[in-house]
């Protein structure tokens, strides 16, 4: 894996390839990778260019003893999800369990053949230019070096992902009707956690209606109930006044950012999100948790289970991942909630941009 480590550490620090057309990132980077992962780029019969699937291209098929294993599209340009759904058409026609849409720094992984949409089905992302080299190459090798892949190994991490990223989906999606349920029957409710607990403690579970005679003796229980069931609201950051006069970053790139009058340079978003993190969390260790109260439209920013985000990082120090899938604007709004959150005056970080 070191010779992965340092190509993608190549990628990272030379500007030259974000400029490479599809040819080029071809040759430079798909075949280059595909070597380092134990790949023979000049054997046909193991990774084939320019395969056809009723009159679709596919750039590369991964294939070992006449099987084909997965489809590899190159495509260059700004947004890879233009291409998603040629690239699980295809692979869906080809019958190809695993598919991987890549503009040579970005690196979608799919398991076309499953059930969902195109973002339920795409297990993973690798972006060259916001995540550690560590990271990624560890990634690659997993999903993509050729004895992960004959092995089954790829195959079973990745529907291991996608079924964790299932359930979690399932949980949040059902979290707010089991709630509403609760809340419209909140004694009907009671009763079974009543019982549950009283097992529990004595090791007899009480029939309905002992439970129901036990509540309806408690006058001041039963004015509790609905009480007790009102959820806590979250602890959020005070409403930021300057955030509706913030710029808009979209456009732009980050070059450095200062927090409390410490400079910091950063090659992109995503990468100085991380190290406000890394800077800010070691002097709140005990507070973490807060944290987990932070969300944008209907997702949350951060987790102690890597898999509910397609593209994350683990926070140095810590074992909560942040979600490293966020546009610029999304970033700058998180990192100044973040520093709110903790006490911090928004003008204490101030970003450089170009």
């Amino acid at each position: 894996m070191k010779k992965v480590i340092e190509f993608v550490k190549k990628l990272q620090s030379d500007n030259r390839f974000g400029s490479f057309d599809e040819a080029a990132i071809k040759q430079a980077v798909i075949l280059k990778i595909l070597s380092l992962l134990d790949w023979d780029p000049f054997d046909v019969d193991e990774v084939q260019p320019e395969y056809t699937v009723d009159g679709a291209r596919v750039d590369f098929l991964l294939r070992h003893n006449n099987a084909d294993r997965i489809f590899v599209f190159v495509k260059k340009g700004d947004d890879l999800s233009k291409h998603q759904g040629e690239t699980l058409t295809t692979a869906v026609q080809g019958n190809v369990k695993m598919a991987l849409l890549t503009d040579g720094l970005s690196w979608w992984f799919f398991l076309p053949l499953h059930q969902g949409s195109a973002d339920e089905k795409k297990f993973l992302v690798l972006d060259m230019n916001a995540q550690k080299a560590e990271d990624v190459a560890e990634k690659l090798c997993d999903f993509l070096s050729k004895d992960s892949v004959i092995s089954g190994k790829a195959q079973k991490a990745a529907e291991d992902i996608y079924n964790t990223r299932q359930k979690a989906f399932m949980v949040k999606e059902n979290l707010p009707k089991a709630w509403d349920m609760i809340m419209k029957e909140p004694k009907r409710w009671l009763f079974d956690v009543l019982a549950e607990v009283t097992k529990q403690i004595c090791g007899h579970k009480p029939d309905r209606t002992t439970v129901e005679e036990f509540i309806n003796s408690r006058t001041d229980l039963k004015a509790r109930v609905s009480t007790m069931l009102k959820p806590k609201p979250p602890v959020m950051p005070p409403k930021s006044k300057a955030a509706a006069q913030r710029e808009d970053y979209a456009s732009k790139s980050i070059k450095a950012f200062a927090f409390k009058g410490k400079h910091y340079d950063v090659k992109s978003w995503k990468a100085m999100l991380v190290r406000i993190c890394e800077t800010i969390f070691p002097q709140h260790r005990d507070d973490l948790e807060v944290l987990f109260t932070l969300s944008g439209k209907d997702k949350g920013y951060f987790s102690k289970n890597p898999y509910e985000f397609l593209n994350c990082e683990k926070i140095s120090g810590t074992n909560i991942y942040l979600d490293v899938g966020l546009n610029a604007k999304e970033v700058v709004d998180l990192a100044y909630k973040l520093i709110l959150l903790f006490g911090y005056k928004e003008s204490d970080l101030v970003l450089e941009v170009k």
